[in-house]
């Protein structure tokens, strides 16, 4: 069996990630898996052989695990021509029938988003993540980030990078047509201990469209936080702003404030089964001061990442 020092892990929300559960939903595929998490990479071939399965068959199935993001493929130099050789990507799936939590209206869909549900994640440290009980994992070591333990998060922080999560584009399986979408997050700058003086760009990202950056001003340290926990030291940060970020027809707001020209039409919603969130600091931000995102349980306003989809 290949090893590596961390284990990469997939949280699979349904309504978010319909391709992957494609993907999973066939016995043979998973065998597939399976050998590759056990062997290390194989080309075509070698799974047909292993598995005693016809080239064509692994070939097919091969091609919907690449399509649903299970596999990666690289083509390499053969005795003859190319081969396609396939690299398994995550230790451990789970599939997560309790989230996100989604209430609908007429002209309204708003999905709660748990804090540590992010489906991908790079970030320095310093760096962390907690539970309402106490700390997750340890403190400053960046693999920690994909602890399963990540889902019961209702704090996270890091100095550099981003965490993404992937929200169930519900006006597709409605097939109706968007007029505007909301995120609205509770966030502060991050400086080890507190200041009141720590500004930081945070920039927003949808389906990999850079949105816009709020400069949050402070790593708010000087009162605890209404949902702060007791054990959760003063010395660390207690709580954040909470923001309101708006795509339109006309623009993209921030708090009701115009922030930049992106549009709904540049997000191209109706393209993707998913709307994906990427939060964090760019490499080139003038004040890179950190990031925290504060959970339903930490802070000052009960709730986790929440979308809004207002519908025509």
């Amino acid at each position: 069996m290949t090893s590596s020092p961390t284990r990469a892990f997939l949280t699979v929300i349904p309504e978010a990630n319909p391709e992957a559960v494609h993907g999973l939903a066939s016995a043979m595929r998973l065998q597939i898996l399976r050998l590759l998490r056990q062997e290390g990479p194989l080309n075509v071939n070698q799974i047909g052989a292993r598995l005693n399965l016809p080239q064509s068959t692994v070939a097919a199935n091969v091609a919907v695990l690449e399509q649903s993001g299970l596999i990666e493929t690289e083509m390499v130099k053969a005795t003859k021509g190319q081969q396609k050789v396939c690299h398994v990507r995550f230790d451990d799936i789970v599939i997560r029938l309790d989230g996100p939590q989604l209430e609908r209206r007429q002209d309204l869909v708003e999905v709660a988003m748990p804090l540590g549900l992010y489906t991908s994640c790079d970030v320095s440290a310093p760096c962390g993540l907690c539970s309402n009980r106490g700390v997750i994992g340890l403190l400053d070591v960046p693999d920690f980030f994909l602890d399963p333990a990540r889902v019961e998060a209702m704090l996270l922080w890091f100095s550099r990078g981003f965490v993404e999560y992937k929200f169930p584009n519900n006006a597709k399986l409605l097939n109706a047509s968007v007029t505007s979408l909301e995120f609205s997050l509770e966030m502060s700058s991050e400086v080890p201990g507190t200041s009141l003086n720590w500004p930081s760009d945070i920039t927003l990202w949808v389906n990999g469209t850079k949105i816009g950056t709020w400069t949050s001003p402070a790593d708010y340290g000087d009162k605890r936080g209404a949902l702060t926990p007791r054990w959760w030291k003063l010395e660390g940060s207690q709580y954040g702003k909470l923001t309101s970020w708006v795509v339109t027809p006309h623009g993209t707001f921030l708090d009701g404030v115009r922030l930049s020209d992106i549009t709904l039409t540049d997000l191209k919603l109706p393209e993707h089964h998913s709307i994906r969130l990427r939060v964090g600091i760019e490499d080139t931000a003038r004040h890179p001061g950190g990031l925290n995102i504060f959970g339903r349980q930490f802070g000052n306003h009960e709730q986790d990442i929440v979308m809004r989809l207002r519908l025509a």
